[in-house]
Order: C-alpha cells, then sequence, then structure tokens
C-alpha cells in the first residue's frame, strides 16, 4: 500500500479526488445554506399572498371598521379557516390599537401586542418572527376598512419546521448531482493522472528527480562543452565547459547566444541551420571542433545540440609532430642527396677523374656550409635554427630556394622564441604552398629583427599573391584559397598565426608586390591586444 501511494499517478489521482471532494461539500454546505434562505423568501412571499388575501376579505373589512357582538366570533373563524386550508401556523389580526381579533390561542384574543403596529405605513413587511407558536416566516400586511382607510394589520407565519422539511426533501436529488459529479471529476483525474503517467514515461517523483541530478552532474561533469538551442536562438543548456571554451557569462541560459557571444564566424557555426560536422573553429585562446546536429521531432525543428572539443593541445602536439615529420623528411631528402652525391664521387673516381671529384666536393661542401653559416652567424636560438634547417631541406627537395635575409638578427633567447617557431612554421608553410605550381625560379626570404622595443618576422615569396578580394578572409578560421592536395592546412595556418599574433598584442599586415609579404611585429613587453591589420 505504501508503494502505491508514491506512484505520481497515484498521488495526483488521491489529490485530486480530495480536492473535489472538500470544493464539493463545501459547495454543497453553501448550496444548502443558499436554498434555506431562497425557501424562507418563497415562505415569506407565500404568508404574505395568504395575508393580502385575507386582508381582502368583505366580512374581515366590515368587521374591522364597524365592529359589532358577532365580529369577534367572525373573524377568529375565518381566521382559523384561513390557517387550516393554507397551513400556515397563524392568522392575526391587530387593530390600529395592538389589541389582538384573532390568535390560535384563544386566550391572547383581545390582548395588546407588545410591538407597534408595522404595517401602518400601508407597505407589506417580511421577515422571521419568534411568536409564541414558534419560529414562523412572517408577513406583515395592511388591512383597510371599507371607508378606504387603514384600520389594522393581518399578520401571517408559517413554522420553520415547515421549511426545514421541505428543504430535506430536496437535498437528496441535489446530493445526487453533486455524487454525480464527483465521480465524473474522479474519473477525469484517474484519465489525467494516467496521461502524466504516460507522458512521464512511467517514472515516478523521486525517479525524475534522480535523473535530473544525474544529468545535470553528467553534463557538468564531461569534459566536452555542450550547448543546446532552441529554434528562436535561445540557449536552453550549456554546461561549465561550454562556458568555460566560449567565455560566456554566468546566467547565459535562457539568454539569446547573439546576445552573448561577440560576433565570430564561431558565432555563424553555432547559429546555422545545417549539420556541421568536425569543423576547426579558432578562438583568441582555444583551438574548438565544433560538431553541431540540428534536432527534429515530428517533422518539426527543435533546435540544435552543438559539441565543442578543445583542442588546442593536441594541434599544439600536431605541430610539433609535423615539425618532427619535416625534420625527419629533411634528413631523408639529405640521405638521398648524400647517397647521389657519394654515387656521383665514386663513379668519378672509378674513372680515373680525381681532379673533378675533389672540386665537386669543394661545391657540396661550400653551399652546405653557407646555408649554416649564415643560420649562426645572424641567429643564435637553436629552436628557429633547427627549424630553418629542416624548411631548407625541404625547399632543397620541392625545388625552392629559401634565403634567410641579411639583415636578421635574433639572439639566442629571444622573447617568445615557441610562439616565433608557430608564425615562422605557419607562414614559411604558406609560402611553399604558395609556390607549388609556380614557374621557377621560386624564392622564399626569411627575415627576423629583434630590437629592443620589438620582434619582427618577415617571410616573403615571389608566387602569385594574394587576390585583393581574399585579403579580408585570409585570417578567418577554415578559409583557404587552396586547391586540390594544397588544402593539406584546412585554412589552419594563418588562423593560427593571426591568433597567436593577437594573443601577445602584436600586428599582422599582408602586401601583394610581385608575391606576398607577411609581415609581423610582436612587442618585447606584453602589452593589451591590438587590432590586427590586414
Amino acid at each position: 500500500m505504501r508503494r502505491r501511494i508514491r506512484r505520481l499517478s497515484s498521488q495526483i489521482l488521491l489529490a485530486q479526488v480530495a480536492i473535489l471532494t472538500a470544493s464539493m461539500a463545501i459547495g454543497f454546505v453553501l448550496f444548502a445554506q443558499t436554498a434555506r434562505s431562497n425557501l424562507d423568501t418563497d415562505y415569506q412571499a407565500r404568508a404574505a399572498g395568504i395575508a393580502q388575501t385575507f386582508a381582502g376579505i368583505p366580512e374581515i373589512r366590515a368587521c374591522m371598521t364597524s365592529g359589532g357582538p358577532e365580529c369577534a366570533n367572525t373573524i377568529q373563524s375565518l381566521a382559523s379557516q384561513t390557517a387550516g386550508s393554507t397551513g400556515a401556523a397563524y392568522v392575526v389580526v391587530i387593530d390600529m390599537n395592538r389589541v389582538r381579533h384573532s390568535h390560535p390561542n384563544v386566550a391572547l384574543i383581545g390582548q395588546k401586542v407588545s410591538e407597534p403596529v408595522v404595517a401602518a405605513d400601508g407597505k407589506v413587511h417580511l421577515g422571521t418572527d419568534p411568536g409564541s407558536t414558534g419560529v414562523n416566516a412572517n408577513a406583515r400586511v395592511p388591512l383597510y376598512g371599507t371607508n378606504g382607510k387603514i384600520v389594522g394589520e393581518v399578520s401571517v407565519g408559517i413554522l420553520e419546521s415547515s421549511v426545514s422539511s421541505e428543504l430535506l426533501s430536496e437535498l437528496p436529488v441535489y446530493a445526487a448531482w453533486v455524487a454525480v459529479v464527483l465521480l465524473i471529476g474522479a474519473l477525469a483525474s484517474f484519465v489525467l493522472a494516467s496521461l502524466l503517467k504516460r507522458r512521464t514515461f512511467g517514472l515516478e517523483l523521486d525517479e525524475i528527480a534522480r535523473l535530473l541530478q544525474e544529468r545535470e552532474a553528467t553534463l557538468h561533469g564531461i569534459r566536452e562543452g555542450v550547448i543546446a538551442i532552441d529554434p528562436a536562438g535561445r540557449i536552453t543548456v550549456v554546461n561549465d565547459e561550454a562556458q568555460r571554451l566560449l567565455h560566456l557569462p554566468e546566467g547565459a541560459r535562457g539568454q539569446y547566444l547573439e546576445d552573448v557571444l561577440a560576433a565570430t564566424p564561431i558565432r555563424e557555426t553555432l547559429t546555422g541551420t545545417s549539420a556541421v560536422k568536425d569543423a576547426i573553429a579558432v578562438t583568441d585562446d582555444y583551438v574548438l571542433v565544433v560538431n553541431r546536429m540540428p534536432v527534429s521531432i515530428g517533422g518539426r525543428q527543435h533546435g540544435a545540440v552543438v559539441t565543442l572539443q578543445d583542442r588546442t593541445e593536441l594541434t599544439g602536439l600536431t605541430r610539433e609532430l609535423d615539425g618532427e615529420r619535416s625534420f625527419t623528411e629533411s634528413i631523408r631528402a639529405q640521405q638521398h642527396e648524400f647517397a647521389n652525391r657519394m654515387h656521383a664521387v665514386s663513379g668519378l673516381l672509378e674513372l680515373g677523374r680525381t681532379e673533378d671529384a675533389r672540386q665537386y666536393l669543394d661545391e657540396i661542401r661550400g653551399t652546405t656550409a653557407d646555408l649554416d653559416t649564415t643560420l649562426r652567424t645572424h641567429i643564435g636560438a637553436p629552436m628557429i635554427i633547427g627549424l630553418l634547417l629542416g624548411k631548407a631541406a625541404e625547399a632543397n627537395e620541392r625545388g625552392i630556394e629559401l634565403v634567410i635575409d641579411p639583415d636578421t638578427d635574433l639572439g639566442e633567447a629571444p622573447d617568445r622564441v615557441q610562439a616565433l617557431t608557430t608564425i615562422l612554421g605557419n607562414l614559411i608553410d604558406n609560402a611553399f604552398d604558395a609556390l607549388t605550381g609556380s614557374p621557377g625560379p621560386r624564392r622564399v626570404v626569411v627575415s627576423v629583427i629583434e630590437s629592443a622595443e620589438q620582434l619582427i618576422a618577415r617571410v616573403t615569396d615571389n608566387g602569385p599573391g594574394v587576390a585583393s578580394s581574399d585579403i579580408p578572409r585570409i585570417f578567418e578560421n577554415g578559409y583557404t584559397t587552396k586547391r586540390g592536395t594544397l588544402q593539406r592546412h584546412h585554412g589552419l595556418g594563418l588562423s593560427l598565426v593571426h591568433r597567436t599574433v593577437t594573443k601577445l598584442g602584436g600586428t599582422v599586415e599582408v602586401s601583394c608586390d610581385h608575391g606576398a609579404t607577411f609581415t609581423v611585429v610582436l612587442p618585447r613587453v606584453a602589452s593589451p591586444h591590438k587590432e590586427v591589420v590586414r
């Protein structure tokens, strides 16, 4: 029994039946009181009708005007007959001197009443009279003589017991109607309880509460941002990770997404209408993988669910892995080139052309030594030297000349060396890709100049350049002008450069004069973010 009461449907049914029973009981009592009041009014009106009819009897009017020895018996006799035929408790005739001329108690005839003759004003007076015969519904009407003047009043009363008897005879009918209405209400409550149970999938209140607690714990405990957006663009669900990744304010749930998120490409992705799968989005602080799934129920759109994964560290590791792979490939290329050169030297020696072999070795040593000497002369940071040596090997394999500008001057421990590595690596990769397919000679010039106030990095290529229509968008996440197999970075490289530079308070400029030149300026001391000039 205790288990049944804990069921949601049973609680709803019992609560509604209790409410209906209490409401119907109160209503029945109020209705009975109203019916009793109406019956009192009806019986008072009936008494008034009897009194007015009795007051209009000619014998009564004549006797009350002239009087006479026989009038006393006449008035009492007619009053008794009228009371008996109409069911009235009494019919009392009173003259203007307050003397009774008729009464059910003969001993009171000829005696004065204590109250005044109220009908002397010519009006009908209704009320309840606690008379000698009991409580009565009373009516007092004026009695006019044959000369048209008021000669007294007629008072008629009907016992309240008669009123109560009639009320009791009607109440069973009303009670039956109340029971029918109560039964209908109980059936409706049962149907409603069953419907609510189906709508809640048969779950009880404690189960619903436990599911809500588990959902909140799961939603805020996972390391993945989750946002649910309704068709109007309001945020209905947002967890802590999503607030962290998008810098959403507290209380973002219930607000429109466009009101709490700045106008950025990621906002366009979140507020779109189509499905998005594993899209890369770059903010000022994070690299995110965005998935957006529209929700449709019964053919109607119910908004969308968006998940956000933080790939910032993974992207950094990927870039480092790309650097290691690039370095490995450069080593492989050098090994391949070294084997070819050794074959050439071996062939010259077998032919006995010793002088030619010596000259060829001097030429090889001079080319490699020149680049190594240039790097070590102008750059002191080992990470930057290693990066440029790897890029030089890759450039040699791809048929591109990588040149270090003579003005390059970088110390052994420059500020933000990791950021500089990311910036130079992406800009050089972008320049290599831009030169792919271009006629020779293909050339990339790198310049890094460090001063007391700032650090300037410049990468120039003699490729086709950047179209003026593309310049405003080349730093956008996912935007690329590359085609075919050149889309290996998917528009992420320049976006990472832009994010890194902006985060460090620097600027990046693009100019197109016989190719493309990217110039990055980083302050030596951290400063607030500046607007990027494109």
